[in-house]
C-alpha cells in the first residue's frame, strides 16, 4: 500500500499533466486531499490513492472550466493587470517637481544650461556640442557635470 506521500506526488502528477502550474498543482491535490478525508468519514472507498487522483483532476478541470468562463475572476495577480497610471496626487507632485527644476534650470548661466540640455535632452555627444560651443571637449564635459551638480543640490533642498 503507497504512502501518503506517495499517493499526494501521484496526483500531483496527474494535476500537472493536465496543464496547472506547479503552485496550483500544490494546491489542488491539498484541496482534493480535504475532500477525500471529508468524503471518507461517511463512506467507504475502496481506494483511497484513485479517490485523491480522481478528486484532484476533477478539480483542475473545474478550474480549467472556471478561467474560461470568468478568466480574470480568481487571478491572483490582479496588481498586474491594475491600472498602473498615476493617481491626481501623483500627477500633482511630479508636476510640482517639475517646475523646481525649471526654476533650478533657470539659475544656471545661459551657456551651462545650452550645454546640459543639448547633453540630457537632445543626447549630443560631447564633441558635437564642443563643436557648436566653439569649446573644447574637455570644457564640456566639465560644464555638464558641474550643472549637474548644481541641480542635484538644488533638488535635494526640494
Amino acid at each position: 500500500m503507497p504512502t501518503l506521500a506517495e499517493m499526494m506526488a501521484k496526483a500531483r502528477r496527474a494535476v500537472l499533466r493536465q496543464g496547472i502550474s506547479d503552485q496550483d498543482a500544490d494546491e489542488l491535490v491539498q484541496d482534493a486531499f480535504l475532500k477525500v478525508e471529508q468524503y471518507q468519514q461517511t463512506t467507504v472507498g475502496r481506494s483511497q490513492e484513485a479517490l485523491l487522483i480522481t478528486a484532484a483532476v476533477n478539480l483542475s478541470i473545474d478550474r480549467h472550466r472556471r478561467n474560461a468562463r470568468a478568466p480574470f475572476a480568481h487571478r491572483d495577480d490582479l496588481h498586474a493587470i491594475a491600472d498602473s497610471a498615476p493617481g491626481p496626487a501623483e500627477i500633482v507632485e511630479e508636476q510640482a517637481r517639475l517646475r523646481h527644476v525649471a526654476r533650478g534650470l533657470e539659475r544656471l548661466p545661459e551657456r551651462t544650461r545650452r550645454i546640459l540640455l543639448s547633453r540630457r535632452l537632445d543626447n549630443m555627444s560631447y564633441a558635437d556640442i564642443a563643436r557648436a560651443e566653439q569649446m573644447s571637449v574637455a570644457a564640456v564635459e566639465k560644464q555638464v557635470a558641474r550643472a549637474t551638480l548644481q541641480l542635484m543640490d538644488w533638488m535635494a533642498s526640494w
